[in-house]
């Protein structure tokens, strides 16, 4: 039986596996964008990607606890998909807040000549 302090490294790794199958979901999405897809190439593509990321996802679990299916390891890769998820919202608020100030400064730069 592992003790805490490996659990918790499993755990941590779980993290790791959702954040990373969720920026390669962020980047499918801005490849769609990039490339306008028809419905149904997109509902192939998604079946693809998450046939791969359920393959990748398992492969992790596997190695990380030996074989053993625990449920905190589900857990740690749902965590790690909703703080990937957070992550992104807030870069893109942070982004606008500094779009926003950059086109005022400019505004009032231009006012003043």
């Amino acid at each position: 039986m592992a003790g805490i302090g490996t659990e918790a490294a499993i755990f941590l790794y779980a993290g790791l596996s959702g954040i990373t199958v969720s920026f390669a979901y962020r980047i499918l999405g801005c490849i769609r964008r990039i490339l306008p897809h028809s419905s149904a190439a997109v509902g192939a593509e998604d079946l693809i990607f998450w046939t791969g990321a359920s393959g990748y996802l398992f492969y992790c679990m596997y190695a990380a606890t030996y074989g053993s299916i625990r449920w905190f390891f589900v857990l740690g890769a749902v965590c790690g998909g909703v703080v990937a998820h957070a992550s992104v919202l807030l870069v893109k608020k942070m982004e606008e807040k500094f779009f926003v100030k950059s086109k005022k400064k400019l505004e009032n730069s231009d006012e003043r000549r």
